[in-house]
């Protein structure tokens, strides 16, 4: 135990003169990222059963067969040994399999799709635990948090208590990005038009720094936000004074919110559209713009086809305030002459 604690501190000693940064990632507050960080500490020790021996005779040799050391052998016709093939090859080989061995293990353990089965190592998860949905989004170049639960949003701020799991939903408003806490997990990418999960929970109450550890733009530099972890009851207070602000999140205020700016200061909204997320994750909070859903059904039923027009009507009366799908079933639905100049003429289908 002690010597895993010895070569702890001096990797953070290393990351520290070498980089410069934080001790952040070795000793985080949330379980995923300790065992991520412990998996470094592993793979590190592995790596240098290696690496420390053959420096080691390197150095050895070069003080054993210099010049001046004439009780040295002189051997120019030795090119064999099977004891030294089978130590050279057999060592390296050992630790590639117990490298293998762990990466399977840690790859599925630690899927970030995967819901969690302990708080820490000491404590399994609860049956009946709580769970605490957020929906990210990655703007130009700042972060919304969507609370769905709780009908409330921020921008460059998130919020959550501490020991409750976490179910994160990212995606992006227009390039690709990438969500990190360091001291929470590690970092998932947020890409328009889709969605990526991560599962994860802080273990400790603080304030911690969240950015975007992607490239995005000439804003990037500044798109950091704060991650506050807090008692259950903090955390009850902090849902109870975002509720009471004034602003609203809706449409037309997330298209305003989209458009590219800097350093941006924190925001709440005590009310939020709960279609907001999907909207954005469907490319289509412009009411004008088919979602991207919409347009995937149409295209599955087989594009200009009868089934099409059948799904796209059913899509139509399910969802009567989707102009851009009731109007692609008004176009199914008659003949056109192609005002818009499209050089389309559309034709209803027979057979309905």
């Amino acid at each position: 135990m002690t010597s895993h604690k010895t070569l702890r501190g001096l990797l953070l000693l290393s990351a520290v003169s070498l980089t410069g940064c934080g001790t952040v990632v070795m000793n985080p507050s949330g379980d995923i990222a300790a065992q991520q960080g412990h998996l470094i500490v592993v793979s590190t020790l592995l790596m240098l059963l290696i690496i420390v021996p053959v420096i080691a005779l390197t150095l050895f040799f070069a003080w054993r067969y210099r010049q001046s050391n004439t009780e040295a052998a002189y051997e120019p016709d030795w090119d064999h040994s099977t004891q030294l093939e089978l130590v050279i090859w057999g060592a390296p080989l050992l630790i590639i399999i117990a490298l293998g061995l762990l990466t399977w293990i840690s790859t599925h353990t630690l899927d970030p799709y995967r819901p969690l089965s302990r708080l820490d190592a000491d404590r399994p998860l609860p049956k009946d635990a709580k769970h605490l949905t957020v929906e990210v989004v990655a703007l130009d170049w700042k972060w919304l948090f969507i609370y769905p639960e709780q009908g409330i949003a921020t921008v460059n701020e998130l919020v959550a208590p501490v020991d409750v799991p976490i179910q994160f939903k990212i995606t992006a408003s227009t390039v690709m990005n990438s969500f990190y806490i360091p001291a929470l997990a590690g970092q998932i990418y947020a890409m328009p038009g889709m969605q990526t999960q991560l599962h994860a929970v802080i273990n400790k109450a603080g304030n911690y720094e969240g950015f975007s550890a992607n490239y995005s733009g000439a804003g990037f530099s500044h798109m950091r936000f704060r991650f506050h972890g807090m008692d259950q009851a903090g955390f009850d207070q902090w849902v109870a004074k975002t509720k009471a602000s004034e602003l609203s999140l809706d449409r037309a205020t997330y298209l305003a919110l989209e458009q590219p700016s800097e350093r941006d200061p924190v925001r709440h909204y005590g009310r939020v559209d709960g279609e907001l997320y999907g909207a954005i994750l469907n490319r289509c909070v412009d009411s004008s713009k088919m979602c991207m859903h919409e347009m995937m059904a149409i295209d599955s039923a087989g594009g200009m086809g009868t089934n099409t027009f059948r799904v796209a009507a059913q899509a139509s009366s399910a969802t009567e305030n989707r102009l851009p799908a009731r109007r692609y079933v008004e176009a199914l639905a008659c003949t056109t002459s192609d005002p818009q100049g499209t050089g389309l003429s559309l034709t209803k289908p027979t057979g309905l």
